[in-house]
């Protein structure tokens, strides 16, 4: 049976995962990956489930290899396991949302003028953008909290052939938008992921410029696509930009830091 996108998607999520943490450990039907030094971010200390062959065994699961954390994260990257662990997780105290998976259809983009392009930024330069919008988003957060928050993503740049920093600059050379670009050429797939305008620069036309650049970079690969959360308004706005729904995943989160 051929694979399908959203099968190769799932494959390139598990994969991202386990090259960007700092411990895997291999669970039925997926993963375990952790990271101390991040302990704040439920990213970086998980579960990845792509298949489990006992749904309901995942709360039990979870207390095993995540114990050790005051937060609980699952991520299922299979729409049915999804559908079928969600009644024993949600009775353990999770919440549950689903990620719409969405691949893009439209037309290349078109040639950009040098200036209008999102630039390939160092972490350093997009640090400061990034902590100032944690602190509008987190205002009583400890700065601990805050700075893991931010500088988890430096462990991003091993979890793909080739990791991007976008970032769209005003005219005073600050740092008003900003995203990822995960590209694996070898097997043609590419994700953009944490699309973000700063409040301050918001309505400006940035968050097309960054999609816009991200689409060229990625040219080589006929498998673009992104995550977006089905009830909220941006998966509108990728829609109008050529991006169509194909699947879900499912996303289980128990509290404890904000991440």
């Amino acid at each position: 049976m051929p694979v399908t996108d959203l099968q190769r998607i799932a494959a390139f999520r598990l994969s991202f995962a386990r090259r960007q943490a700092a411990v895997v450990n291999e669970v039925p039907g997926g993963v375990v990956v952790l990271d101390a030094e991040y302990a704040a971010s439920y990213e970086h200390n998980q579960l990845v489930i792509e298949r489990s062959p006992h749904p309901a065994g995942l709360p039990a699961l979870a207390e095993t290899a995540l114990g050790h954390l005051r937060h609980r994260q699952i991520t299922v990257l299979d729409d049915r396991t999804g559908t079928d662990c969600a009644p024993a997780l949600t009775a353990a105290g999770y919440t549950h949302v689903t990620e719409l998976v969405m691949t893009y259809t439209g037309p290349a983009p078109a040639a950009a003028v040098p200036e209008a392009a999102a630039r390939t930024v160092a972490f350093d330069e997009l640090r400061p953008a990034l902590v100032g919008q944690l602190r509008r988003w987190m205002p009583e957060a400890e700065e601990t909290a805050v700075s893991q928050l931010a500088d988890r993503r430096t462990t991003r740049l091993r979890g793909a052939e080739q990791v991007r920093f976008l970032a769209v600059h005003d005219e005073e050379g600050t740092v008003g938008s900003w995203a990822d670009l995960y590209c694996d050429a070898s097997r043609g797939i590419a994700q953009i992921e944490d699309v973000v305008t700063a409040d301050t620069h918001a309505r400006r036309g940035y968050a097309d410029r960054l999609l816009a650049t991200a689409l060229r970079h990625a040219s080589d690969c006929g498998l673009f696509f992104l995550l977006a959360d089905p009830d909220d308004w941006p998966h509108a706005w990728y829609t109008r930009r050529g991006f169509e729904p194909i699947g879900r995943f499912h996303l289980f989160t128990r509290a404890g830091f904000e991440a």
